[in-house]
């Protein structure tokens, strides 16, 4: 299998991999097998999108799809049999990723890709992998040894778990600068996971389905490879604000890495919160909430965002009769990773304090604290399991008896039955992590206690805690092992019936079918890929907009004898109809040179057909009382916004808020929104937000709207209507401009609505850049030419030429 390692962001987007690996069968009917070649080679170019290519319009649906999950580490326990000669592999049944698949269809397929928990020497990879494969339906991913240390233990776990638990690495130990070859590791080891997926994938298939921070970067390599690939990643850590976040040098390549998924999940609020506020800051993205699903558009493309904390397996929390050495005593559990983030120490003061003002617990509370063995290393590690085995001594040494030991410390593995027998007899769980992802021991102790009903301290559940308040979390405890059985019993049944049926397959499931809604697109739409490295991304367009060809427009225009052409205004030299934001007055005196040209001024609340006419007041109501309700609440919003301004036009209110600060400026800027349409609601005025501005105005689709009515009221109904613009606020025409009513125009008229760009728009045309516009415009000028003189003259009277 693989072993090489890659440092060259290019080399997957070429294709160029050469894999080696073991074969295996598996499948269910029906399916290809997966790809894994048996020899060295080129993997074969497995995507066959092209730009204009619209096959598989309608993607499979979840029963006939499989599902490859990719993690570090795969759930597979493995070890080498005892008499040296091969491996013994078995299912990890207490991981997520193997507990997940109960949420999926019962004929869905599910693959593994990811790496062992121990080391395989080179000369055993391609057996061990063919066996995976075979029996388990795993891709094992084997990292070079100077690949994996800086992978694991440089980059994850030095700066990513450090920072996302909002550790900076500026004091203490972390004084060093940022080891740009510990990110380039990580970059390999994501790469090599990446290929393992691309040897086994079928792209219109398949869903792909990326776990954890350990591989943020890999939604990245697949989406370039494959555009319409359905892909969701979800984050199993906290996500730091975004003061801290920006910290990190490589910030805006994980961003970008990560947007290249569909589905992007959270536990919680605060963590989507946080991301959602660094794509803002960092890369100007904002997001929407429909219909209770927040979006993030990305060059065409909408990422869903997930929160969906997840939860356990209930199937594997049946416990029998338990037998222990605690009778008549009061035990109070923990069961903590040991790590710095866990507050295990924070815990024993409490309890020694609690000890110390309720002298009645003495020698009936115990405390039993299970530290699961670290997965990092490390001075921190080491001294913080210093600092707990000094307040263990110290609790046991003042409070300890005959027949009474106060703390009891457990810091060897566990198997999960022997972690049950201690769910089962405890009175209480305390978790004090002071940061953490989605920690389990809440949910796994009330289904552990089904029939003994138990409390919680901790920080959001059962009772609330701040675990750095030593005093209210010892009084915290000794509510909860004070409590009368009937408050247990109410307690107790709340959170089961939650936990019964948030379990992990139902977290798994709706995963997936938040995933198949984010995809459902993929196939109806043209997608293609630009940018270089972490600067990829993927622009996803309607399968009708297509490039506006000189040729097609030249004969539309040529054949037509009564035409009506708007051109958005920022800065080109062009004659015909001009719709622009613009002043009046502006607009007249840069334009005066020009006699026949027609201009509407302030998105069309002003309209003139030519330097000769006086300007037409278009809008519905000459009543401006309105500005004197939005005015106010624009200045209040501005007083409160540091950065932000109004600008005042003769028809509009533009308020802009691009130098204040992101976040806020964000937030004051959709709450204004809300408050102007709520008192502007009877008014004849439309409230648009756009790049940062909230802006009270006409529509510019009003005025292709008037042009087109007062042509046709002169008799001369537009057989040929073309409309070009470049910005945001065009949109509004295009909009107006494809929906208008065909009693406007000549029966069979050409409508041509082209941006410029390939963007996302509602237009149905492109073309590339301003240069081409001009050509064009120059076409249809040459194109007047060699029309007779009264046909030119009938189409200059229009005010179009």
């Amino acid at each position: 299998m693989m072993s090489r390692s890659y440092t060259n962001l290019l080399d997957l987007a070429s294709g160029n991999f050469p894999a080696v690996g073991g074969g295996g069968g598996g499948g269910r009917a029906g399916k290809r097998l997966p790809r894994v070649m048996t020899v060295p080679g080129v993997v074969s170019e497995l995507d066959d999108d092209q730009a204009n290519s619209l096959a598989s319009d309608v993607p499979s649906s979840l029963s006939q799809d499989r599902i490859i999950i990719v993690a570090n580490l795969l759930p597979v326990k493995a070890r080498r049999r005892g008499d040296g000669r091969g491996w013994s592999f078995s299912w990890d049944e207490e991981s997520v990723l193997f507990q997940l698949k109960d949420g999926f269809p019962d004929d869905m397929e599910v693959l593994y890709v990811g790496s062992l928990s121990i080391d395989v020497d080179p000369g055993e990879q391609d057996d061990v992998s063919q066996i995976l494969l075979e029996r388990f339906k795993s891709v094992p991913a084997f990292l070079p040894d100077d690949i994996c240390g800086k992978f694991y233990s440089g980059f994850c776990k030095q700066h990513l778990w450090s920072l996302f638990h909002y550790m900076l690495p500026f004091s203490g130990h972390h004084t060093g600068r940022f080891d740009r070859s510990l990110w380039e590791a990580y970059v390999a080891a994501n790469k090599i996971f990446s290929q393992k997926v691309i040897e086994v994938i079928n792209p219109e298939d398949d869903y792909v389905w990326v776990h954890d921070y350990h591989l943020m970067v890999v939604p990245s390599f697949l989406r370039r490879r494959f555009n319409r690939l359905r892909m969701g990643f979800f984050l199993h850590s906290p996500f730091p604000s975004s003061e801290i976040y920006r910290t990190l040098p490589v910030r805006e390549e994980i961003l970008k890495a990560l947007l290249n998924a569909d589905l992007i999940g959270f536990h919680t609020f605060d963590y989507a919160r946080h991301f959602l506020s660094c794509c803002s800051r960092m890369l100007g993205l904002e997001y929407e909430s429909k219909r209770g699903y927040i979006g993030l558009e990305y060059f065409g493309r909408t990422v869903g965002i997930k929160i969906m904390p997840v939860g356990i397996h209930m199937g594997l929390l049946e416990v029998g009769a338990l037998r222990r050495t605690f009778e008549g005593k009061t035990v109070i559990l923990g069961v903590d990773d040991l790590d710095i983030f866990k507050g295990i120490n924070l815990k024993l003061l409490a309890f020694e304090l609690m000890l110390k003002l309720h002298p009645s617990w003495q020698g009936n509370a115990v405390l039993i604290q299970i530290a699961n063995p670290g997965r990092g290393r490390g001075r921190d590690l080491d001294e913080i399991q210093g600092e707990i085995q000094e307040s263990c001594k110290r609790i046991n040494d003042a409070f300890s008896s005959e027949n009474y030991q106060p703390v009891v410390y457990i810091d060897c593995p566990l198997s999960y039955s022997e972690r049950i027998a201690y769910y089962t007899i405890a009175e209480c769980v305390i978790v004090t992590a002071v940061r953490d992802g989605m920690n389990l021991t809440p949910t796994k102790e009330y289904a552990g206690s089904f029939r003994v009903h138990r409390v919680l301290p901790l920080p959001q559940r059962a009772i609330r805690i701040n675990p750095w308040n030593i005093e209210s979390t010892a009084e915290a405890m000794n509510e909860a092992i004070s409590m009368d059985e009937s408050e247990k019993q109410l307690r107790h049944e709340k959170h089961y019936r939650y936990v019964s049926t948030h379990d992990v397959a139902y977290w798994s499931r709706s995963f997936l079918q938040d995933l198949e809604r984010s995809c459902k697109d993929h196939f109806r739409r043209r997608c293609w890929g630009i940018g270089l490295g972490f600067g990829f991304r993927v622009v996803a367009l309607d399968p009708s907009f297509r490039k506006l060809h000189l040729d097609a427009i030249v004969s539309a225009y040529e054949r037509a004898r009564s035409r009506a052409i708007l051109l958005d205004y920022d800065g080109t030299r062009n004659v015909l109809f001009i719709v622009s934001g613009r002043r009046r007055d502006n607009l007249g005196k840069w334009f005066s040179p020009c006699e026949k040209l027609g201009i509407a001024a302030e998105h069309g609340y002003f309209m003139r057909w030519n330097r000769n006419e006086e300007w037409e007041n278009c809008g519905q109501s000459t009543d401006f009382g309105w500005i004197q309700i939005a005015e106010p609440v624009m200045k209040l919003y501005t007083e409160a916004t540091d950065g932000s301004s109004i600008e005042v036009k003769e028809s509009a209110l533009v308020w802009h808020y691009q130098d204040a600060e992101p976040g806020f400026g964000s937030a004051q800027a959709k709450e204004m929104l809300d408050h102007l349409e709520s008192v502007l609601a009877n008014e004849p005025v439309a409230v648009k937000s756009g790049q940062f501005i909230v802006e009270v105005k006409p529509s510019k689709g009003l005025v292709a709207h008037k042009i087109l009515s007062s042509m046709r009221e002169k008799g001369r109904r537009a057989d040929f209507v073309m409309c070009i613009g470049d910005d945001r606020s065009d949109e509004d025409m295009f909009e107006g401009i494809s929906s208008v009513t065909r009693d406007l125009v000549s029966p069979g008229a050409p409508i041509f609505a082209c941006t410029v760009g390939q963007k996302p728009s509602k237009a149905r045309y492109y073309l590339d850049d301003t240069a081409e516009v001009v050509t064009t415009l120059k076409a249809l000028a040459d194109a007047s030419e060699y029309q007779s003189p009264s046909s030119s003259s009938e189409d200059e009277g229009e005010g179009s030429s």
